[in-house]
């Protein structure tokens, strides 16, 4: 779930591994939504900075989702081991929960943003593998995110993403960047 979240929170970085997706197979939909993302103000108000723990960016779930649990609009599964140990967490929406969000996307028309980005992070994790492991390398290979010091924010890489996306369309368009 934090990987996922991660990548949810932090737009530059979804748009960034899109066009590590795009450099391995040239499919212009994914430059094409990387645009819209960093072309955008998206990286900076979207934001939602995490810490770097030692499995990767990081934040008490409890406190985030303790407000969709109260009212019932989100279930907690916890699969536990022998000795009693958590080893994993998974989540349903409830019926009531869907309720709620349909009726708060009709009257607010602008949290869609939220079905669309996850739906884009969904997609990026089915073709990553879906593991929390997969998850955690791809997410290991990006620089910044590596290079963070445990118990700092990951730092936004939103310019170095832009100018790379520049690259990328100029390259796209028969120019001499790559």
């Amino acid at each position: 779930m934090q990987k996922l979240d991660f990548w949810l929170r932090n737009p530059d970085y979804l748009a960034d591994e899109l066009l590590n997706d795009y450099e391995r197979q040239p499919d212009p939909l994914l430059l094409d939504l990387a645009g819209r993302i960093l072309g955008s103000e998206e990286p900076e108000i979207n934001a939602i900075p995490m810490v770097r723990y030692l499995f990767g960016a990081y934040e008490h779930l409890d406190r985030a989702l303790s407000v969709l649990v109260a009212p019932r609009l989100l279930v907690v599964a916890s699969q536990r081991g022998a000795s009693g140990q958590v080893i994993k967490d998974s989540y349903y929406l409830t019926e009531k929960g869907r309720n709620v969000a349909d009726q708060a996307t009709a009257q607010f028309p602008e949290l869609a943003w939220y079905t669309e980005r996850a739906l884009l992070v969904r997609a990026l994790a089915e073709a990553t593998g879906h593991t929390a492991l997969a998850l955690r390398k791809r997410q290991y290979l990006q620089r910044d995110y590596a290079q963070t010091p445990l118990g700092a924010i990951i730092p936004s890489i939103a310019d170095r993403a832009r100018e790379r996306l520049t690259r990328l369309q100029s390259a796209a368009l028969g120019g001499n960047a790559a």
